[in-house]
This record gives C-alpha cells, structure tokens and sequence, in this order.
C-alpha cells in the first residue's frame, strides 16, 4: 500500500483541531476527514469516526498495524507542516511587498 496524495482539506487555527486531510490510497481509494489534532504533548491524526448508539465514537476507517500507523501518521503530518511553511511564506511574501 502506497499514500499517493494528501490533500489538507481546511486549516484551523481555533481548539484543539487542526487540520482535515484526505488521503489518497495507490491511487484507487480515497480516505476523508482525517483529522490533524493538537493533543497535550504532540499533533496526532485521528482517523474518520461515527457515533454508535452508545455514544461511543468508531473509528469507520483505522490502519491495521503500528506499521501502517505510523506510515499515515508521519505522511499526514509531513504534508500539514509543509502546508503551513507554505503559507507562512506566502505570508512574508505578501507583507514584504507591502513594506516596498
């Protein structure tokens, strides 16, 4: 199984989530509403859920392995702080144009 794409779907700046992120699966198979959350001590992803009758959240989508975990983890994390260099720098970009 390979993770060919990532698309962060929306920032937050506000609480403790981040960011919602699709991933895309060899190309064939989409994954939404990944999560970005910040926790205590370090961003985590949080896999799609539902409610059960309980009340109690699901996981509708969840990687087997610590393996295939960290794989996404790491892969989604990349691309959320690449995203954010991105438009750190469009903003610099944006307030140095204005200051010349």
């Amino acid at each position: 199984m390979e993770i060919t794409d990532v698309k962060i779907r929306k920032i937050m700046s506000e609480g403790r989530l981040r960011a919602v992120v699709s991933v895309t699966l060899d190309e064939m198979l989409a994954v939404h509403d990944i999560k970005v959350v910040q926790g205590d001590e370090r961003l985590f992803v949080a896999m799609p859920s539902r409610k059960d009758e309980n009340g109690v959240f699901r996981d509708i989508v969840h990687p087997i392995s610590p393996s295939a975990r960290k794989l996404f983890e790491q892969t989604i994390l990349e691309a959320y702080e690449a995203q954010l260099a991105a438009i750190e720098a469009e903003e610099a970009d944006a307030a140095e144009e204005i200051t010349e």
